[in-house]
This record gives C-alpha cells, structure tokens and sequence, in this order.
C-alpha cells in the first residue's frame, strides 16, 4: 500500500496532524520529507498570519455581533442609563469596522445622539455633568459617520462648542494658573487628563490643527501633568518624583489615580502616560522633544500587556485602547524596552485582547468595576476601537 499523508492545519488554534497509512511502510525518507514539510507549515509566516487574521476577524464580528443583537436597546441607544457616551463609543466601534452609516445598527446609533444636539453646539444629555466628555465622543463618531458632509455643520459647531470649554483667558485663568488649556467633564469642572485627551482628539479629528491655539494651550495642560520639570512644567510635582510619567491631574490640589510618593508627588500610571504621548504627538510635538522621550522611557520600563501599569485591573480596557491610538501615534513599528527587547506590540495587545473575550462576544472586566468597566457594552466598544487601531497600519 502507498503511504498516504494527510495535513491539517487549523487555522484558529495553530494546530497541525499528520497522519499517514501503511506507517509500516513508510521509508525514513519519505518520513523525514513529511517532517520537513510540517516544520516549513509551522514556521510559514503566510501561514501563521493567516491564522492570526482568522482570529482578529472572528474576534470582531463576534464583538460587532454581540453589541448588534444583545448590547444595543430598541431605540439605538447603549447602556442609556449612563448617559449617551456608551452609545458614542460603540457606535464609533461599528463604524471603525466596516459598518457604514445606512447599517442598521449604526444609524439607529446616529439617530439616537443627535437627539442630544444642543443649539449651543454640544451634544450631551440635558443635566449632564459629563459635556465635554459627551460632546467628544458624539464628535468623534459623527467625523467617522459624516461620508457625504452630511454631518458638516454639525461638527464645526461641536467643535467650536468644546473649544469653549476649555479653560483660558475667557474663564479668568491666566497662563501661569494650573488650570489653563485644560477641559473637565464640564461646566466648571477642574481639568483632568482624560477630559482634555479625548478634547484633543475630537478637536483633531474634526480639523483642528496641531498648531491651532486650542491644541497649544491643551498641551500645556498636558505638560504640566507629566512628572518631569521643563520650561513647560514648573508645578510642584514633577521633582518630587521625577520619572517622566503621567498623572491624572495637576489641577485643584493635583491628583494620581495611583496615589502619592512617600514625599507627596503624584504617582504616574499607564493609561495616563499613553493618553499624555498621544496627546503630545497629535499637538505636532515630535520624537525628540523631552517630554516624548521621558514619557516613552517610563513606558519602556513599564510595557505590560495584562494590566494598567501602576493600577492593576483597573481602567485595563480605557488602558487598552489608549495604548492602542497612542502606540498607533508614535508610528514605530516594534516598540523597545527598557531591558532592550523589541515587541511587535499590534501583535502582542492583539493577542491579549483576543484572549479576554467572552464566549458571547463581548469584554468585560471582571475584577475591577470602577470607572463602568463592568458594563459590557462599554468594554465591548473600547475593544473594537482598540483592535481597529492596533491594525491599522500593520500590513
């Protein structure tokens, strides 16, 4: 009988048998030209990035499946009980995947925010504490809707409407005040770091320019927010612990998420870090400027792929797809740490992302609540903008 070989290569799993007949048979030879061809399968790098394309894809549409058929309400709305950001954010995950705004999905979406477009411009919830944070988010998923310039209007009028809440000159704060350039959740809100990243984005994303005085005056909030003394950052923190990281606040007191040093300075922490690199870049700060190489140094001492370096579990998905859009910034293919190694980091957060999914689809971060992450639907959408942006740009 001739020996037959049959291969199998499963592309979800990496695994691959060989079986043959006749194994009596079966000359060293002929066994050792199987054993090569299995070695050149499992080493084929075609092979292999197919398999991890198959993973990516089928992660998606089970996360684009989960929030179509289960997260998203009658109404277009998600999770409408915390406002309309949740709804924002997944209906941008959509968008970011292929889905256009005549889908079904998305345009219940769409229809759902603009109910909340205010004449002043802004797109919140009447009552809302969280207008900068709304409006932002609203912006961001109308510049990725708006095909046609169906949506123009709409977005040069949002994005005049946050460049008014930013704090400056028209709130009474000078340029030496902790305060200035930065946004909070609205109203008068003390600035944070969060608010005024997510200000910045929307603001580029709707056209603002690098050098446009709202973004010079959000990146010196930023500045100052960094644990590293500069001609841009005098405050206190910063020589009390000087590590080139980012914290939440300098604002009101100054406040990290992760807490104080034994001497008072503000703890810098991961999602931070990522959102104050992101937030440099997309205000025209390049590779070379100090303040872009101390915060990737502490990130290259700090590169984690399981946790929120300084916080754990907590704020893990807002950490991923920071991370994401801010890596995704810095435009550097491999990203090297600290002890030298290069990480293929679109592969290795992939990966991470991959492997957290649940079996219905969806994220959710289950050892740690704070900050809504134990809402699906809201995991769910930070996964879909983090894996559209950890492939981007990865061919």
């Amino acid at each position: 009988m001739t020996p037959c070989f049959v291969i199998r290569v499963d592309l979800f799993s990496l695994e691959i048998e060989v079986s043959y007949m006749s194994q009596l048979l079966v000359s060293p030879f002929r066994f050792c030209l199987a054993m090569l061809l299995l070695a050149s399968l499992l080493i084929s790098p075609a092979v292999v990035r197919a398999a991890e394309n198959a993973a990516y894809e089928k992660a998606v549409q089970n996360a684009v499946n989960y929030l179509t058929n289960q997260g998203q309400a009658a109404d277009g709305t998600f999770s409408s009980n915390t406002g309309i950001g949740v709804t924002a954010i997944c209906t941008l995950g959509l968008l970011e995947h292929g889905r256009t705004p005549l889908d079904p999905a998305v345009k219940k979406g769409l229809a759902a925010l603009e109910k909340h477009v205010k004449e002043d411009g802004g797109i919140y919830l009447e009552g809302t504490r969280h207008r900068n944070y709304e409006t932002c988010l609203c912006l961001l998923t109308f510049v990725a809707a708006n095909n046609d310039g169906q949506y123009d209007k709409l977005i040069a009028n949002a994005n005049k409407f946050l460049k008014g809440l930013q704090w400056d000159d028209s709130e009474g704060k000078s340029e030496d005040d902790a305060f200035y350039g930065g946004a909070g959740y609205g109203g008068h809100s003390r600035p944070d770091m969060s608010n005024t990243t997510f200000l910045m984005e929307a603001l580029r994303e709707s056209g603002t320019s690098a050098d446009d005085p709202a973004m010079q005056k959000a990146l010196l909030f930023v500045s100052r927010c960094q644990n590293l003394e500069s001609p841009h950052n005098q405050f206190e923190f910063a020589p009390k612990n000087p590590d080139g990281g980012f914290y939440y606040t300098v604002a009101a007191g100054g406040t990290s998420q992760a807490g104080q040093t034994e001497n008072g300075g503000l703890r810098s922490y991961g999602s931070m870090t990522y959102a104050g690199l992101k937030s440099m870049i997309y205000a025209g700060v390049d590779k070379d400027d100090q303040r872009v190489k101390a915060a990737v140094a502490w990130l290259g001492k700090n590169y984690d792929t399981e946790q929120n370096p300084g916080m754990g579990d907590t704020g893990l998905y807002y950490y991923y797809h920071t991370v994401a859009k801010a890596l995704e910034a810095y435009g550097e293919d491999e990203f090297v740490t600290a002890d030298g190694k290069k990480h293929d980091w679109r592969k290795e957060f992939t990966d991470e992302l991959i492997s957290r999914q649940q079996e219905n689809g969806s994220w959710v971060n289950e050892k740690a609540e704070r900050w809504m992450e134990g809402d699906p639907n809201l995991v769910t959408g930070y996964c879909l903008l983090a894996l559209a942006h950890l492939q981007k740009d990865a061919d």
